[in-house]
C-alpha cells in the first residue's frame, strides 16, 4: 500500500506508506551507509536511493477505496537519503570546512535534479537528528523528498509571502531579518551571508531560523561564497546547540526554498532554515500534546529573548572550543 489520500477538512494529501511498516530491524553492528560493510562504496558525501520510500516516479496504482468522496491518487514523488560523511559516529561540527562545502553542493546538485521533474512541486531538504525524533540509523545523514503537492506549511507560507508582496511590494522574509537585525535581542549570531536567530514568535524553546542575508529564493541561487559559508553556519548552528548542553542534541532541520514548477517566487520566497529541537532544557523534552498537534496551536514555554542569551553563551563556548 503506497498513494495519496486527500483530507479534505484541510485540504491537504497524507501520505499513507504501508511499506514502510515492513522495514527490516538492522543487525546489530551492522550499517548500510558504512562503506566497510560493502553496501556503499568508498565515498565522502553521498546521494543514497531510500530503500523505504514513502514517494516514489514510478509509484504502484493505488488500492481500490476511492470513491465519489474519498480521493486518493499515486504516491508519486522521489525520497533520497544525503549521506554526511563515510564516518559512523562524526557529528557535523567535526566536518571539515571543504567537507561542509560538499555537502551544500551535494544538496544544490539533488535539488535540481529532482526540481527537473516537472511533475515535482515541492523539494524539502532536511534532517532527523538524534532517538527523541524517530531517528533509527545514527550514521549522519539527511533526507530530501520531492513532492507531487505542496505540503499545507508551505502552502501557507508562500501564500503568506505574495499576500505580503501584494500589499507591500517588498519580501516578508526580508521585512522580519531586517526587524530581528534593528531589534537585535535574539540575534544568535551572523556573517557576511547569512543571521541566525531565534524568531520573535519561535514555536520551540531553541528553534532557531538560520536566514540568507541576500534574498534568494533557492539553495541553487548561491554564489560559491554564500555556499560555503552556509555549510559553515549550519555546522556552527549544530556546534553551538550541541554545545548548550554538552551533548550531541536532537533536532529536526528543515530548509524551506521556494516551490517549483509552480510559478515565479523570485520576488517574494526567501531561502530559509528552521529548526526543531524537541527539547526545553537539558533533561526535559517539548512534547507536541493536544493544543499543538490537533488545532495547531503552538506554545513555547520559555521567553525567546531569555533562550537567545542561553544561545549566544552556547556558541561563544564552542568557538572556543574549536580554537
Amino acid at each position: 500500500m503506497a498513494e495519496l489520500r486527500w483530507h479534505p477538512l484541510i485540504k491537504d494529501w497524507i501520505m499513507i506508506a504501508g511499506n514502510r511498516q515492513g522495514r527490516p530491524q538492522m543487525p546489530k553492528d551492522y550499517c548500510p551507509f558504512c562503506p566497510s560493510f560493502g553496501n556503499v562504496p568508498e565515498y565522502e558525501v553521498m546521494e543514497y536511493g531510500n530503500d523505504f520510500p514513502a514517494l516514489s516516479q514510478t509509484p504502484p496504482e493505488p488500492d481500490d477505496v476511492a470513491t465519489d468522496f474519498f480521493k486518493v491518487k499515486p504516491s508519486y514523488g522521489k525520497c533520497e537519503v544525503i549521506l554526511y560523511s563515510p564516518g559512523h559516529t562524526v557529528t557535523m561540527p567535526e566536518l571539515s570546512d571543504s567537507h561542509m562545502k560538499k555537502l551544500v553542493n551535494l544538496w544544490c546538485e539533488r535539488f535540481q535534479v529532482i526540481s527537473s521533474d516537472e511533475k515535482i512541486k515541492y523539494v524539502f531538504i532536511f534532517e532527523n537528528r538524534g532517538d527523541v525524533v524517530g531517528v533509527t540509523m545514527p550514521h549522519p545523514h539527511g533526507q530530501i523528498y520531492g513532492y507531487s503537492f505542496l505540503p499545507k506549511k508551505l502552502e501557507l507560507e508562500t501564500n503568506a509571502a505574495k499576500e505580503y508582496y501584494g500589499e507591500k511590494q517588498a519580501c516578508l522574509f526580508c521585512d522580519m531579518l531586517n526587524n530581528e537585525l534593528e531589534e537585535n535581542r535574539r540575534i544568535i549570531f551572523k556573517n557576511e551571508h547569512f543571521t541566525v536567530f531565534l524568531p520573535f514568535y519561535c514555536e520551540y524553546p531553541y528553534g532557531v531560523y538560520i536566514m540568507s542575508n541576500r534574498h534568494v529564493p533557492y539553495i541553487t541561487d548561491f554564489t560559491e561564497p554564500e555556499r560555503e559559508s552556509l555549510g559553515l553556519t549550519i555546522r556552527d548552528t549544530v556546534g553551538m546547540l550541541d554545545s548548550l548542553f554538552d551533548y550531541r542534541f536532537p533536532y529536526m532541520m528543515c530548509m524551506h526554498n521556494a516551490p517549483v514548477n509552480s510559478g515565479d517566487f523570485s520576488k517574494d520566497f526567501h531561502f530559509h532554515i528552521e529548526f526543531f529541537p524537541p527539547m526545553r532544557s537539558a533533561d526535559k523534552q517539548k512534547f507536541n500534546a493536544s493544543s499543538e498537534t490537533g488545532a495547531w496551536a503552538n506554545c513555547n514555554p520559555t521567553c525567546p529573548e531569555e533562550t537567545s542569551q542561553e544561545l549566544r553563551e552556547a556558541y561563544k563556548r564552542y568557538k572556543e572550543n574549536k580554537s
